[in-house]
Formats: structure tokens, C-alpha cells, sequence
């Protein structure tokens, strides 16, 4: 059981670590002299990348813009509460109860790192020609599928004596 512990424990810390890297680094959309991801874009000139704020009007609606950030930043936050309510659920949890809270808490990540994806794919760069998604919005997704993995797996696990 301690084994199962540790291993779900390690799959939670990855789930944070590509949540924090898909929602921080700047590679969402890249082509060969930009890179944009949801808060910023970074342009190369003259061999040196430069920050930019993103363009506003039709190809970058504010509205959404903001509910990508914010679903991205709420993401992060409810897994790394998830990881503590883990931790402390370890201790304080009965045998046989199940780690539902912690479960919870990796399922509302999941749901907010898929609505900013899927707005992300939907709304931007729908209508260029050059350019494609980029690791991040590849670890957006990567991460959607393992906090749904770990949510699944705190709802079924018991804590059971070894």
C-alpha cells in the first residue's frame, strides 16, 4: 500500500509540474520567429527574442483570452491544494475511506486546464496559415488526461491497512 501511496503521490507532483510548465512557458502557438502562449508573445528580431504584449481585435477576443488564463492559473492552484489535501488526508483519513476530497480537487484541475485547451483550440489561430500548437498546449492536454487519471484513481482507492 505504501508503494500505491508513493505512486500516486509522484503521479500528482507530475500533474503539477505539467500544469505549472503548460501554464507558464511560452510556446503555446509557435511558428520560426514567434512564440505566444496565453500571456504574452515573444518575437525574434535580429536574433534576440523580445516580449511583446499579444494583439487585440478578432484573432485575440479579450474575454477568452481571460478565461484561458484564469482557467490555467485555477488549474494549477487546485491540483497543488489537491497534493495537500492528500497529504493531510493521509493522516487523518480512517482505514477504508477513501481519498474523496483529494479526488475532488484533481478533478475540478482537470476540468479547468480541458476548458482552457479546448477554448484555446477553438477561438485562436483558427485562421492562420503558418504556425502550430506547441509543447505546452501539448503538455495542456498531457495533463488533462493525468489528472483525470488521478482524480479516478483517488475516488477508488481506500486506505487500507497493509
Amino acid at each position: 500500500m505504501l508503494i500505491l501511496l508513493a505512486g500516486i503521490f509522484v503521479l500528482h507532483i507530475l500533474c503539477i509540474i505539467l500544469l505549472l510548465v503548460a501554464t507558464i512557458d511560452n510556446a503555446w502557438w509557435i511558428t520560426e520567429d514567434m512564440h505566444t502562449d496565453v500571456w504574452a508573445r515573444w518575437i525574434l528580431t535580429n536574433g534576440v527574442w523580445n516580449y511583446t504584449d499579444l494583439p487585440t481585435g478578432s484573432h485575440y477576443p479579450t474575454d477568452y483570452l481571460q478565461a484561458v488564463q484564469a482557467s490555467s492559473v485555477l488549474a494549477c492552484i487546485f491540483s497543488i491544494i489537491g497534493v495537500f489535501v492528500f497529504v493531510a488526508q493521509l493522516f487523518t483519513l480512517t482505514k477504508g475511506q477513501r481519498f474523496t476530497i483529494s479526488g475532488i480537487f484533481q478533478f475540478f484541475a482537470c476540468l479547468c486546464i480541458m476548458i482552457a485547451a479546448s477554448i484555446y483550440t477553438d477561438i485562436f489561430h483558427k485562421d492562420e496559415s503558418t504556425g502550430g500548437y506547441g509543447h505546452c498546449f501539448i503538455l495542456a492536454w498531457i495533463a488533462f488526461g493525468l489528472t483525470f487519471i488521478s482524480s479516478i484513481i483517488y475516488f477508488v482507492l481506500r486506505k487500507k491497512t497493509a
